[in-house]
């Protein structure tokens, strides 16, 4: 019988106890060390406890661990909003500060029903965007995310997303937008549509880039039916693709944005940011949340952008992204199994034809290299690569070296 006081309702990649982590790697209570390149699911961007973002949620505990923003305005809360201001793609520059991706994702469909009085949303197929009852409802990746919860909250509508797997694009891209035309005319009208919300590369549903004349497509259509465009960067933020937001891969401008995860280097942070325009749609008053523009958390922000934005740091994330992508394309010519190597920047999935061969393949590389990895997709056929964005040139090439012994022990 278990001694542990703790849920069991966490799914564990690994069983690890760790004591600590610098950089790309922890360090287990048994004194072993293991890289890293599952980052807290994309989140510690800059690495495990890294000193600038160390330094500043130090500097602030001691002036403030919790400033209610209903009660207090602190002196991080506006500083913070203008430094996203400044990276924000378009005209992006009124920000809402929240925990959580899932409490982000939410407040964003709240604001566009607020702003348009419609009450519908489009989401798209293999879809997350996050655990609570409506962000399951908008989820679609995987069943596991939404079984046993039902009925969950009504208005969310599913269209298609092009397939990764079909060689060619433009027509994929022509199928899934057909998709979505036939949706609005055969389920949820443009005048009873709100948002429709887009990862513009699929997170739990295998980190599957959309192609940018799909993103354009999707926006052009938004605008035509004066339906907001939601881009859901929870998980592609902050640099994860390349760029600082992976809408930017496109030539569209998102009605509202949704960030955290790499927000904050691992403190509990997320942000939503929009117009002016349609922020002032919002009443006052109609949403809210207790920790939300936490001080700490302004601070571990805007650290985290300090290191994010310094010259030549995104050249780097695309360096270590090509290098880890060819070295997996190299793999690849010696694997068949391996179908696809896809992903910008850090943000990379190894696609495989054996679902079965998937689980085998973290495995090894967790106990013969190591080497933390996870798994996505609807099909579990994906492994993602998730690195810090600090990763070196040596530890993806250890990575590398882990994973091709993986590929030759299970093959």
């Amino acid at each position: 019988m278990s001694t542990s006081n703790l849920s069991r309702v966490w799914f564990k990649v690994t069983d690890l106890q760790v004591a600590s982590g610098r950089g790309c790697r922890v360090t287990t209570v048994e004194g072993d060390q293991y890289l890293d390149f599952a980052a807290g699911i994309a989140v510690n961007s800059t690495g495990h406890s890294h000193p600038a973002v160390v330094e500043a949620i130090a500097r602030q505990a001691e002036r403030f661990v919790h400033a209610q923003v209903n009660v207090f305005t602190h002196d991080l809360l506006e500083p913070l909003a203008a430094r996203l201001a400044e990276i924000a793609p378009g005209p992006i520059d009124t920000f809402f500060f929240a925990n959580s991706g899932a409490e982000i994702t939410e407040a964003a469909i709240k604001l566009a029903k607020q702003a348009t009085g419609r009450p519908n949303t489009i989401v798209f197929s293999g879809s997350f965007h996050g655990r609570t009852h409506l962000a399951m409802a908008m989820t679609t990746s995987k069943t596991v995310y939404r079984a046993g919860h039902a009925p969950l909250p009504g208005g969310v509508f599913v269209a298609p997303f092009p397939d990764p797997l079909v060689a060619d694009r433009d027509a994929e891209v022509s199928r899934a937008l057909r998709g979505l035309d036939h949706l609005l005319l055969s389920q949820t009208s443009p005048a009873e549509t709100a948002a429709m919300i887009l990862e513009p590369v699929l997170g739990e549903g295998g980190y599957v880039p959309a192609p940018p004349a799909f993103i354009e497509g999707v926006a052009e259509r938004c605008r035509r039916h004066g339906i907001l465009f939601i881009a859901d960067e929870v998980q592609s933020g902050f640099g994860r693709t390349g760029k600082m937001f992976a809408v930017e891969h496109a030539d569209v401008e998102p009605d509202i944005i949704c960030m955290a995860k790499g927000i904050a280097s691992g403190f509990p942070f997320a942000a939503l940011g929009t117009r002016r325009e349609l922020d002032d749609r919002w009443p006052t008053g109609s949403h809210g949340g207790t920790y939300g523009g936490n001080p700490i958390g302004c601070a571990a922000a805007i650290a985290t952008l300090d290191v994010l934005t310094a010259p030549g740091f995104l050249d780097h994330v695309r360096e270590r992204g090509r290098q880890l992508t060819d070295g997996l394309r190299k793999l690849q010519g010696g694997h068949p199994d391996l179908r696809q190597v896809r992903g910008p920047g850090l943000m990379v999935a190894t696609g495989f034809a054996d679902a079965a061969r998937v689980p085998a393949l973290v495995e090894h590389c967790l106990r013969e290299g190591r080497l933390i990895l996870m798994t996505a997709g609807t099909y579990g056929r994906d492994i993602r690569w998730m690195p810090p964005l600090v990763v070196t040139a040596d530890e993806i090439d250890e990575a590398l070296a882990a994973f091709a012994a993986a590929l030759d022990a299970t093959g």
